[in-house]
């Protein structure tokens, strides 16, 4: 967990490449951090957000306000991920943020049908995805209002 206090999580951030989580980590701790916790596949972003597994400590623990998720993980794709989400009652109000390198048409048009609340590519320019992932940060954390946290899991 970066910065994060014990339960509480601004952003749930679902990327497998070492090299765009530091670079995401860093862009968010430049303009007042929030408090992120990255997991590296698609089966462990569904066992934190079940609390279930390696997570089962989170029982009873506020869900985070916006899940930022790569498409291409290991183990269970992002848009597999997507779809448990947003068919899962316990979940389905947590704003799910697709960043990923694929540009893919199929790939997005895919994405919104299964009820993602926003597509991004990640730029490959430096100061671009700085600047793109702060934006995203002010929006979904900063000024984006939605039940978040306030929901707790069921069960």
């Amino acid at each position: 967990m970066t910065g994060a206090a014990a339960g509480e999580v601004d952003i749930l951030l679902v990327e497998d490449n070492s090299d765009d989580e530091e670079l995401m980590l860093h862009s968010l701790s430049a303009g007042g951090a929030p408090r992120v916790e990255v997991v590296h596949d698609g089966a462990e972003a569904l066992e934190y957000l079940h609390a279930s597994g390696r997570h089962a400590f989170r029982r009873g623990q506020p869900l985070p306000r916006v899940i930022v998720l790569d498409i291409r993980l290991p183990r269970l794709d992002g848009l597999e991920v997507l779809a448990e989400v947003k068919t899962d009652s316990n979940l389905r109000h947590i704003p799910v943020v697709i960043f990923t390198s694929a540009g893919q048409k199929g790939e997005m048009v895919r994405g919104y049908k299964l009820g993602a609340n926003s597509y991004v590519v990640k730029p490959v320019d430096f100061e671009r995805f700085e600047d793109t992932v702060r934006q995203l940060s002010s929006y979904w954390v900063r000024l984006n209002r939605g039940p978040g946290g306030w929901l707790q899991p069921s069960g």
